[in-house]
C-alpha cells in the first residue's frame, strides 16, 4: 500500500484523514473542517498539504477548506454537484471519474442520500474507501437531502466492494450506532462481540475508525436490509428490501 493514512479528530466528534505518498510527497486531507488541527498533525509528520478532498458540502466537511488552501496552496478536489456549495473547487468529481493523490489512484462513486451531491473515494490498491456521512461504523447517514432508494442504491456500491476494504467515514459514531443496531439484531452474534469491542476502545479513549467492510457486512444493519432474518425481525418477511431499510433508517432516526 502506497499511502500512509493520518486520523485526524476535528470538531467534537469529526474525523479528517491524511493521506501521504512518501514517494511523491504529495499529501491529501479528506473533509477538514477546521484548519488548524490539520496544520498541526502536517507539522508533526513534517509533510506539505498538495490536495483537499471533499465528499459533501456540510460545513462540518469543508469548513477548513479556505484556510487549508490559503496556507499551503493545495488543490481542491469535490462533488461536481456541489459546485454551487463548495467554494473554490479545482477539480469537480462525478461517477466513474479516477483521481490522485501521488502513486495512488481513486474511483470516485456518486452516494447520493445523505446529500444530492455526495461521492465517496476508493483506493483500490491501498484497500481505502473514504466514504464521508454516507457509510458508518454501524451506520449511514440521515437522509437530509435524498430519500432510502437513494441511499440504500449508495451503499449497494458501496458493499458490492471487497470485504478488505478499510472504511474511513466522517464521524465517530460508533458506540451509538452499535446500541440502536443490538435492538435490530440482538441475536447476532458478530455484532455482540463487535459492540464489546467498541465499548472498551472508547473506554480507552480510541477510534473505532477504520472499520473493515466485511466486518460492516455482517453488522451494519444498513447493509442488511436484504437478509430474511433482519426482516422478519421488523415484521417484513418477503418484502421488498427498500421497505425495510426505510423501516430502519426510520428507526434511527428516533433513536
Amino acid at each position: 500500500m502506497a499511502l500512509e493514512i493520518r486520523l485526524v479528530p476535528l470538531l467534537s466528534d469529526n474525523y479528517g484523514y491524511l493521506l501521504h505518498d512518501a514517494g511523491t510527497g504529495e499529501t491529501a486531507i479528506v473533509d477538514p473542517s477546521e484548519a488548524a488541527p490539520v496544520l498541526a498533525a502536517l507539522d508533526a509528520e513534517g509533510w506539505k498539504l498538495s490536495h483537499i478532498l471533499n465528499t459533501h458540502h456540510h460545513p462540518d466537511h469543508i469548513g477548513g477548506n479556505a484556510e487549508l488552501k490559503a496556507a499551503t496552496g493545495a488543490r481542491i478536489a469535490a462533488p461536481k454537484a456541489d459546485l454551487h456549495r463548495i467554494p473554490d473547487v479545482d477539480v469537480p468529481l462525478a461517477e466513474g471519474d479516477r483521481y490522485r493523490v501521488g502513486g495512488s489512484e481513486a474511483r470516485i462513486f456518486a452516494v447520493p442520500g445523505h446529500t444530492s451531491g455526495h461521492i465517496a473515494f476508493w483506493f483500490e490498491a491501498d484497500q481505502a474507501l473514504f466514504s464521508g456521512d454516507t457509510l458508518f461504523s454501524l451506520g449511514c447517514g440521515r437522509l437530509f437531502e435524498g430519500t432510502p432508494e437513494e441511499m440504500w442504491r449508495s451503499l449497494g456500491k458501496l458493499r458490492a466492494l471487497p470485504d478488505a476494504t478499510r472504511v474511513y467515514c466522517g464521524h465517530e459514531y460508533t458506540q451509538s450506532n452499535a446500541r440502536f443496531a443490538l435492538t435490530i439484531e440482538p441475536g447476532n452474534a458478530a455484532l455482540e462481540a463487535r459492540a464489546a469491542e467498541i465499548a472498551a476502545l472508547r473506554a480507552a479513549g480510541k477510534p473505532t475508525i477504520p472499520t473493515n467492510l466485511g466486518v460492516e457486512k455482517a453488522t451494519n444493519p444498513f447493509l442488511r436490509a436484504d437478509v430474511p432474518a433482519v426482516q422478519a425481525a421488523l415484521g417484513l418477511a418477503d418484502r421488498p428490501a427498500i421497505e425495510t431499510f426505510a423501516a430502519i433508517r426510520r428507526g434511527k432516526d428516533n433513536f
